[in-house]
Order: C-alpha cells, then structure tokens, then sequence
C-alpha cells in the first residue's frame, strides 16, 4: 500500500506539471516546492493548514498557543498557493513555508531541521510519511477541528493505509459526536468532541470588526445583500435580484479576482451603477452595486449587511457560512452544502436556506428581503447558533497545554 501511496504521489507531481502550463495556482505550488528553503530551528510548534479556509479555522489556536509558549518558534505550512501566497508573511509565525511533497526523505530532513516539539493540523489533510516520521521521532501530532464522514476513505475497505494514518495521531479533537462514533468503530479511543475552532474566530472577529467607512457611505440608508465568495454560477443568478428590488444595495465579493474574472461579472451587473472597489473613490454617480475586486475585506464586510448569500453551492461546496451567520443575518447558498454541519444546523434552525434554481432564489430572497419581521427572525437564530457554539479552541489548549 506504501509504494501504490509512493507511486501517487509522483503522479501528482509529474501532473502538476502539465496543469501548470496554463493553471496559475499550479505553477505557484510548484514554483513554492522549487524554491523552498527551511531554516534550521529548535523545539518549534508546527501548524499545517491545507489553504486559507483552514489557516482562519486553526488562527484562533494558533493565537493562543503562541501566547502560552513564547519561547518556542511558530512554523506555517499550507498546501495550497491560497493559504502560502496570502499569509506567507503573518506574523503570527517565524517561519511558512510550502509543505514539501510528501515522501520519506523529504518528511524526515523537514522534521529535522524544524525540529517541531508539537505539530498541529487543521480539520483535512493527513500525509503518511509526515505522520510516520513524527511518530518515529515520538513528536505529538494534533488534529483539531476534526470531521469524519462514512464515505470518506477511512472508512473504505480499500482505505488501510488511511486507517494506518490514523494510529499514527496522538489525540483526536472533533467537530461533533457522529465523528468520534465514526472513529470509535476504529477503535479509537484518544479522542475529545471540543467542536469546530472556526465558531471561537468568528465570533471574535464579529466583536471587532475592522470599520470600512467607504462601505457604510455606500450602504447610505439602504438594506445591503452581500454575496460572497461567489463563483460564476452564483453571480449568474444573484444578477437577476437586483431590478427586482432597486430599494437595496448589493456587494459582490468574489472567490477569485483575476482580470478576467472581474470582467465577466461586470457584464452581467447592471452597467450605469454597479463600479469596482478599486474605483469606488472617483466614482460620484448613483450606485447600487459594487463589486470587491481585492482579498481581506470579505469578513468585515458583513458587519454591513442585513442578508448574505455564500457561493461555492453550484461547485465543490459553500464555503463558509460561519463568518456572515455571526453578525447576525439569513443566509442563502447553492446546493451543494452536504459535508458542511453547520450549513445543515442552520437551515434546521430555518436561519440558511438553500437554492438550486433562479426561481426559487428570487422566492426565497424576497421572503427575506420583503418581510423585515421574518429578516430579523432569522438573524437572530443564526447569530444565537455562532454564540451557542464559541469554546472549542479553549477545550483545545487546555488539553495540549496539561499534556506539555
């Protein structure tokens, strides 16, 4: 089963090749591969993130952890070139890099020279020879945030080598109990349901959002719809609510901003009044759409917002939800949100609705965007569930921190 692991992994890289000639965030990850330098450290702490989403899903433990151990450096890894090119400069750590490919030689010179005390990963990812190598060094290795379903390859009876991975993680912290029953079949034992970390991050952000004072001017008096991290399907339908209801305000915020990206939604909005972020500043006619054509601002935009749809649903899935439900406000997505719990919390507690067509968007928006008395109905529940569920990364720490 290792050398199949072995041969995939080649593959993979031998692959990526061929799709860098004309994906970006290929050539990113193997130009991050080429070009990564690790610097000998000392009894560091480790923490992987598979990309941005995770990064902000693990930043609260990350905070604390640094916080409680100041004497020991911080190393970044992500996979992705979403999590390395945006954060590869945080000062949260002394150290990020790309995660090497994971083979045995690169696992053990990496482990080596980081010579990490700890190591922490974040919900996905979970690598053999990274594994292996730190249980052979006896480091403690975390999973935080953690989600287990039945179909993923745990669970298969072709998934061995993944169940050996498993064996090889010194505690399990868990989103939920269905996971840790999951886990229990396994025979797992080392295992605490400390919940999802991304409640204790977006709450706290939610408390101290950063003020955007070009925002509020734009929103005026009006009720503002927020659509983010959109894609091109979403945008296609979210187009059509705008003459329906001339009386709001809508903000875009795409998941990608490329040029030709940004392009394609201006076609579609309505021209006369919708302008760029990047030129809202020299932009005095009427407006009642504005497209954010930058990364960051995203999560302090929904403090402005009184309805946010989350893109992705047409896609590989939504992502995340959590951010606008904890400033309080119904939220819309695609169909597309089955391995997401908190997605499936919320439409039980009836503050999210999913939609799969133009026409049951439009009814379901201007239920909420008609009727104020249902709209704050609504907030209110989503903004008492984000409330509800803050305290995993404390659970977490305390854990980690009686055990070193």
């Amino acid at each position: 089963m290792v050398q199949l692991y072995n041969i995939a992994i080649i593959i993979y890289y031998c692959l990526a090749h061929i799709v860098a000639v004309f994906n970006k965030k290929a050539g990113l990850w193997l130009a991050g591969q080429k070009n990564n330098t690790v610097e000998p450290l000392a009894s560091s702490i480790w923490f992987h993130f598979a990309s941005l989403g995770e990064f902000e899903q693990g930043r609260p433990v990350l905070e604390q952890m640094k916080l409680l151990y100041p004497d020991k450096p911080i190393v970044i890894t992500f996979f992705s070139p979403s999590g390395y090119e945006v954060r590869k400069n945080t000062p949260l750590a002394n150290a990020v890099y790309y995660l090497p490919l994971d083979t045995a030689q690169n696992a053990a010179k990496f482990i080596s020279t980081i010579k990490p005390a700890m190591v922490i990963f974040t919900k996905y990812e979970y690598w053999y020879h990274y594994f292996n190598e730190l249980h052979k060094q006896h480091v403690p290795l975390y999973i935080i945030s953690g989600i287990f379903r039945p179909g993923q390859v745990f669970f298969k009876w072709y998934g061995g080598l993944h169940r050996n991975m498993l064996k090889l993680v010194t505690w399990f912290f868990v989103q939920d109990a269905d996971s840790k029953h999951l886990l229990q079949g396994l025979g797992k034992s080392n295992i605490t349901i400390s919940g999802d970390t991304r409640f204790d991050r977006v709450w706290a952000n939610a408390q101290q959002p950063r003020e955007l004072p070009e925002i509020a001017a734009f929103k005026g008096d009006h009720k503002l719809f927020i659509a983010g991290s959109t894609w091109s399907a979403d945008e296609k339908l979210l187009a059509t609510l705008i003459d329906k209801h001339p009386d709001w305000k809508f903000i875009f915020a795409p998941h990608e901003i490329g040029g030709e990206k940004i392009s394609n939604l201006v076609n579609i909005l309505p021209k006369d009044s919708t302008v760029k972020y990047s030129q809202l500043s020299t932009h005095h006619s009427p407006l009642t759409t504005l497209i954010v054509d930058n990364i960051g601002m995203l999560s302090s935009l929904y403090q402005y917002a009184d309805i946010a749809y989350i893109g992705g649903g047409f896609g590989a899935g939504i992502h995340n939800t959590l951010e606008a439900a904890a400033f309080g406000m119904p939220v819309i997505f695609g169909p597309k949100y089955d391995k997401f719990k908190e997605a499936k919390d919320l439409i039980e507690l009836n503050a999210a609705f999913s939609i799969s067509t133009e026409a049951e968007l439009l009814t379901t928006a201007g239920s909420l965007m008609d009727d104020e008395i249902f709209r704050y109905r609504t907030a209110r529940t989503s903004k008492k569930y984000v409330e509800e569920h803050v305290g995993a990364t404390e659970a977490i720490v305390k854990y980690i921190k009686a055990k070193h």
